[in-house]
């Protein structure tokens, strides 16, 4: 097979790659196997969880990496339980290792299965932190579920492995469009993988 060939049918492989990683990103996961934002209440009952900041980056999800502290935090959870529903349901989130107390939801039903938590000025400093939950005992639940989180505050946004798949393809389609519209270009790259070829 020539080394054109070779060249150009690498095309389709490339673009099945970038989709695929694409999909695998947060936002296309199908289910909660793949979903590292989550807590475990029992084997195989999660929550769900995401947090936003929407004045510094609108639009963006997080889980556990919060790229600014001092800024608007929402943080997102739902269970899909309908037992958990019927439970009250309280939040704190810890600065660690002191355990210094950030924020307190005082226990509260939310029958929806979805709550939003405002953080009005985010986290005081960058650092780690702890997300805790407490579903407290009612008469269908005699047992008292406790689960934590932990997540990362002000180390900036971290860019995207999905975008350097993107920049990656967008580089390699244009060059294959140059090897394909210039003559001195694909004689030059032929003479480059001849060589190639040699060793």
């Amino acid at each position: 097979m020539n080394i054109s060939k070779i060249f150009r049918n690498s095309i389709p492989t490339l673009l099945g790659l970038v989709f695929s990683v694409s999909v695998w990103a947060h936002g296309g996961a199908a289910g909660t196997d793949t979903d590292q934002c989550k807590f475990e209440l029992e084997p195989n009952h999660w929550i769900h969880y995401t947090a936003y900041q929407p004045k510094a980056y609108p639009a963006k999800d997080f889980c556990g990496n919060l790229p600014d502290v001092n800024t608007l935090t929402q943080l997102v959870f739902d269970y899909q339980d309908q037992r958990y529903r019927e439970m009250a349901i309280e939040f704190e989130v810890t600065k660690e290792p002191e355990g210094t107390r950030v924020f307190f939801e005082k226990a509260s039903h939310h029958k929806s299965g979805t709550v939003v938590l405002a953080l009005p000025n985010g986290v005081p400093e960058a650092g780690k932190y702890l997300i805790h939950i407490t579903l407290l005992p009612d008469e269908a639940n005699k047992e008292r579920l406790d689960v934590h989180m932990g997540f990362k505050a002000g180390g900036g946004e971290a860019p995207s492995t999905t975008n350097y798949l993107l920049y990656a393809l967008f580089g390699f389609a244009g060059l294959y469009i140059l090897y394909l519209s210039s003559a001195g270009f694909k004689r030059f790259v032929d003479g480059l993988l001849g060589k190639a070829k040699e060793f």
